[in-house]
């Protein structure tokens, strides 16, 4: 009864933070700050969403947790190189950006001189 009260409020959670994120997706600026809205918020999304469905069902919390765990290492990794594709590739930064921290880095991956 009560893991069941608990599976079903991290579900909540979880549906709550899926939301949050795809609200991002839709209202940032840029591909760099819709790919930080879609990484963070719909990888604890979904892990909350998952986890919960274990924690209510306990005959499937083996496999819910392999997927979560998958999804914490894929989702942020994917998200790096979608990012750095972009970048690499010529996408521009919001007009709004005050600083480009990856300009700086040189190929070698010191601090170039300003």
């Amino acid at each position: 009864m009560i893991h069941t009260i608990i599976g079903h409020v991290m579900i909540s959670v979880g549906v709550i933070f899926l939301f949050l994120g795809a609200l991002g997706i839709y209202r940032f600026p840029d591909v760099y700050n819709r790919l930080q809205a879609g990484t963070k918020a719909t990888t604890l999304g979904s892990f909350f969403t998952i986890v919960g469905v274990g924690v209510v069902n306990p005959a499937w919390i083996f496999k819910t947790a392999i997927i979560a765990f998958f999804i914490l290492l894929a989702s942020p990794i994917s998200s790096h190189a979608l990012g750095r594709g972009s970048y690499k590739s010529g996408v521009p930064l919001w007009k709004g950006t005050v600083f480009d921290h990856y300009r700086r880095v040189s190929k070698h991956g010191n601090v170039e001189d300003e």
